[in-house]
């Protein structure tokens, strides 16, 4: 290969390339937006790997990647903590990092968290599919997720990187007691449930199974009990209370399939037959993508109001504005 790239040694578990804002206007047709699930952590990396903040970068999860540079490169790490080393020595994850050519990075099993990011200068630079270079892997949109071998073309770094360093008071802080406070909005669908089944939704521990992925984080608590629309409905909305009139789900829903609830993130599906009682606030993704199998999330209401200024919150915490100079 001509150019400036970087070869996979070892892919790890089931790592992708992913971008913001994702694949955005072919949901309706099968494919989500992807993108990463941690945005926050994503665009902090790229910051300091000197690109543009949505620019292509990797998503490790769980079990990170091996990577070997012939040439010297820019790069940072954030998320969950991998290990990451360089030639087996230790580097500091949420800084700029110069990497020699020939020199090799690896990060192993995540410490805390489940996602970690690997930003390069000048970015990943694999051909768009359908507008974008995230990868949904199910279904090998813009790539799959990496081989042993494979070789990843970089686009044109900047000239010079400067050495930055997140502040401490911009870098999101992981649940240091395994339980995760995740902020949630009422509907589309709350009124198929019993009242005090949506007390009980906001007042229990949800633990999250091993069986969740990009597509949804799958849940375990108590059981719903539904109220008089959903058990006295017209035959067309299906046996199950929870079953509904094929409809559009939102990114963020709290599916409910039976008595299990799944909340569709990155990879989900865009229709369904079954009811989403509650929406989680976009501002929260990036709790679900840092929590592991086993732990706790508890989930807060808020009003769509407050989810947007949670939003516009989040959005400062991965400007320019958040580093600092090493």
């Amino acid at each position: 290969m001509t150019g400036r790239f970087v070869k996979v040694l070892k892919p790890g578990l089931e790592t992708t390339v992913q971008e913001l804002p994702g694949r955005i206007g072919y949901w309706e047709q099968g494919f989500p937006p992807s993108g990463p699930v941690d945005s926050w952590s994503f665009r902090l990396a790229n910051l300091l790997a000197g690109n543009e903040r949505d620019t292509a970068a990797l998503e490790c999860q769980f079990l990170g990647s091996t990577l070997e540079f012939p040439d010297n490169a820019t790069v940072a790490i954030t998320g969950a903590d991998m290990h990451p080393t360089l030639d087996g020595e230790a580097v500091p994850m949420w800084q700029t990092v110069f990497v020699r050519a020939g020199q090799v990075l690896e990060l192993s099993a995540a410490r805390t968290g489940a996602r970690s990011y690997v930003a390069l200068a000048g970015g990943i630079d694999t051909p768009p599919v359908l507008g974008s270079r995230a990868v949904f892997h199910m279904a090998h949109i813009g790539g799959a997720a990496l081989k042993a071998e494979q070789v990843l073309p970089l686009g044109t770094a900047p000239a010079k990187t400067a050495a930055t360093v997140v502040k401490a008071e911009f870098r999101p802080v992981f649940t240091t007691d395994k339980t995760w406070t995740i902020e949630c909005v009422a509907g589309p669908n709350d009124d198929w449930l019993d009242p005090m089944s949506i007390a009980e939704f906001l007042s229990s521990d949800w633990t999250v199974q091993a069986k969740s992925s990009r597509t949804g984080i799958r849940l375990t608590g108590p059981e719903f009990r539904f109220s008089e629309r959903a058990t006295n409905k017209r035959a067309d909305h299906g046996q199950d209370p929870s079953n509904i009139l094929d409809h559009g789900y939102p990114l963020g829903a709290v599916n409910l399939a039976g008595q299990t609830p799944i909340i569709l993130i990155n990879d989900a599906p865009s229709t369904g037959g079954f009811i989403n009682p509650f929406t989680v606030a976009s501002a929260a993704f990036w709790k679900l993508g840092q929590a592991r199998p086993g732990e706790k999330l508890r989930f807060q209401a808020v009003s769509v109001e407050e989810a947007q200024a949670l939003r516009r919150q989040l959005d400062v915490k991965a400007l320019p504005s958040s580093l600092r100079p090493l």
